[in-house]
């Protein structure tokens, strides 16, 4: 990869394996991510319930996420135990895709996709956790592809969904229903816990099921079971599998030792820190709040957690809220845009974000974190301010709704990096942001979702807008509170020329 240094890419062939398994494993979190929407209809007929009972689902599973993801951390303290987490979490997705297909009552299938929730919070959380572990001030580029990885997934899942998705009712009574022919508006309409003005469609509830969305389940346990193999071959490869432990650890390549040597000669605190840091920092929800772990550190500590979280919890909120009302914003007046046409908008949301995430990849690798974010949030405003003045134009909304994607595609990695950076990688970023976003995710969409049943849907927009000012607002405060935090002297003291630490050479090694 040419635009890589020979540290960067030795650093990456030393933890390939590693890398590549956390990538596979956020692939599954994608997978499992987006596919609740588009079968949410037949998810209904197969558990023969109404529209408003089966949007609670979506809640369950939302709601599990981010619990998942505050207690992810737990998990930390040892590679073994992060890794057994993983290989748990990716082999329930599995289990969870196989056996919806067998639900046949609302509730059961409620908790079964709690159960996926649970495991997608700690797959999240792990993930990014054990990136920044490995990488620290090179994570940057891998974290954009770990995303990159979630937005492939998430993409294919609505693709294998598609061919067994019901085109009329797929519960047959003697009687129509009037929301028969409606099928393909209400499933793109649907949000998250949001029936919203949907009520007045007649589905039926009883009557002889017929519908073919077990088959596309059993497709993608099919495609997401490598995962839980994957995971469980970084754990024989690091004789973590029981019957398979051995006290001696791998050996490094004499290139490799010899690259770490010369690390070492460089800056001797710079090789020790990094175990020393995964000891103090990056903890489960709960255990860092504990007292002992705010002692002697400075309110810059605490802040920068905080406006992290809170930027995060504003643009994955936009991400969520834009992609859940656009089809609905677009179909109603002024726009009056065809459902046909309308449909479109999610997927082109989608699609951007994953090139997006695509394209971050070897840009992060030249461009500091922070000047990403700030391309990031400054973009997402400036677009929604052109939204809100060419209201009037579709052709505008198709192309403010690809450039968002692009705008919306790289900001979490970009500011988990960052943050981590700020706080030295001593901190509870990764915990405090990943739960931080997934707050925003579920709550900006049920305020939205309220406002624009009082308000109208023009305030769609407004809200963006509100949303994205408030995001450029934190990130603001991100900067002066990182001119604040304090710094450490060898950190200070490096050279532009220098290259950053390497990573703990030990890291890997059971």
């Amino acid at each position: 990869m040419w635009w890589w240094d020979a540290r960067v890419t030795t650093l990456f062939k030393r933890n390939l394996q590693p890398t590549l398994t956390y990538w596979s494993v956020f692939f599954s979190f994608g997978l499992c991510i987006a596919f609740l929407g588009p079968t949410l209809l037949d998810l209904r007929c197969q558990t023969q319930s109404s529209l408003s009972q089966i949007t609670w689902v979506f809640f369950s599973q939302q709601f599990c996420l981010l619990i998942g993801s505050c207690l992810g951390g737990v998990f930390k303290r040892t590679l073994a135990q992060s890794l057994l987490a993983l290989f748990a979490s990716s082999l329930a997705i599995s289990v969870v895709f196989a056996i919806i297909p067998f639900c046949h009552h609302v509730v059961v299938l409620a908790v079964v996709m709690a159960m996926a929730g649970l495991a997608m919070g700690c797959i999240d959380t792990l993930s990014n956790m054990q990136l920044v572990k490995i990488y620290q001030k090179d994570s940057a580029v891998f974290l954009q592809a770990l995303h990159f990885f979630v937005g492939f997934g998430a993409l294919l899942s609505p693709l294998i969904a598609d061919p067994f998705l019901s085109d009329t009712n797929c519960i047959l009574t003697n009687v129509t229903a009037n929301g028969s022919s409606n099928l393909p508006h209400i499933r793109k309409s649907l949000v998250p816990h949001h029936p919203g003005n949907l009520s007045h469609y007649d589905l039926p509830t009883k009557g002889l099921v017929v519908t073919r969305v077990s088959y596309a389940f059993w497709i993608m346990a099919l495609i997401n079971l490598p995962v839980p193999f994957a995971v469980f071959l970084l754990l024989y490869k690091e004789r973590l599998v029981p019957c398979c432990q051995s006290s001696s650890p791998p050996l490094l390549s004499a290139d490799e030792l010899a690259l770490e040597t010369r690390a070492a000669d460089k800056d001797d605190s710079s090789t020790s820190s990094p175990k020393i840091q995964s000891e103090i920092g990056h903890g489960d929800l709960f255990g860092c709040c504990q007292s002992k772990n705010f002692r002697g550190v400075p309110c810059s500590y605490f802040a920068v957690h905080v406006t992290g979280a809170l930027l995060l919890f504003m643009t994955d909120g936009i991400m969520g809220e834009y992609s859940g009302f656009v089809y609905s914003y677009a179909v109603e007046e002024p726009l009056s845009v065809g459902h046909k046409m309308a449909g479109y908008l999610p997927s082109l949301f989608w699609g951007f974000i994953t090139m997006g995430r695509l394209i971050s990849i070897p840009v992060s690798y030249r461009m500091k974190p922070a000047t990403m974010v700030f391309i990031n949030v400054v973009g997402v405003l400036l677009t929604f301010f052109l939204l809100l003045i060419f209201s009037y134009s579709v052709v505008f909304l198709f192309v403010g709704t690809a450039s968002l994607g692009l705008f919306l595609s790289s900001t979490f990695p970009s500011v988990l990096a960052y943050t981590e950076d700020i706080l030295q990688y001593r901190g509870c970023a990764t915990t405090v942001l990943v739960t931080g976003a997934g707050f925003g995710e579920m709550v900006l969409q049920l305020l939205v979702g309220s406002i624009i049943h009082d308000q109208g849907s023009y305030s769609f927009l407004v809200c963006g807008t509100i949303f994205g000012a408030l995001a450029f607002v934190f990130y603001v405060f991100l900067l002066f509170f990182h001119r604040m935090h304090p710094q450490p002297q060898s950190d200070m003291d490096l050279s532009p020329d220098k290259p950053p630490p390497m990573g703990e050479p030990e890291l890997y090694q059971s």
